[in-house]
């Protein structure tokens, strides 16, 4: 019997949220952070993952409060070898391919500021992390009104097209 959780992940302004699934969490957790202190001058960083043979939440970072928020949420999912890293002062954008780079990681499921929802399916063994819900369903089809001000924003904060 499969039961599926839904798990809320509502984080507050400046606080982005990687979530993923690992191996060897024992080495794992302290690799995914010094990764991702590395690759951004000024990032706070906290990073959990959950030992799934230990059956303990694991934390490490440079910012006392993100790992605590981290290590609960990493908890609060409950599946085993998945990581939560939350970062301040940097974006995915970033860093997600130093990330993928780290030999103990195995799947990204989502990178974002958005509000998430951890779909957890949960057996009599444990649980797994099925997807991720990130942001909102969209209402519609950008307009040419739109792309230009999206491509605007992109090339003040530095981003051009060609």
């Amino acid at each position: 019997m499969v039961d599926i959780k839904v798990v809320p992940i509502n984080l507050e302004a400046g606080i982005e949220v990687i979530l993923g699934q690992g191996n060897f969490s024992l080495k794992t957790v302290d690799d995914i952070a010094r990764v991702l202190i590395a690759s951004a001058p000024n990032i706070k960083v906290g990073v959990a993952m959950n030992d799934g043979g230990m059956k303990i939440t694991r934390t490490s970072g440079n910012d006392p409060d993100l790992e605590k928020l981290a290590g609960e949420l990493a908890y609060l999912i409950g599946a085993g070898h998945l990581f939560v890293a939350l970062i301040k002062e940097a974006y995915p954008l970033n860093i997600l391919n130093d990330l993928k780079h780290v030999h103990g990681i195995c799947k990204i499921f989502a990178a974002s500021s958005n509000p998430l929802q951890a779909l957890v399916a949960e057996t009599d063994q444990g649980r797994a992390v099925i997807g991720v819900v990130d942001g909102f369903k969209s209402d519609g089809i950008e307009d040419e009104e739109t792309k230009k001000e999206r491509r605007e924003l992109l090339h003040k904060i530095g981003y051009h097209l060609g």
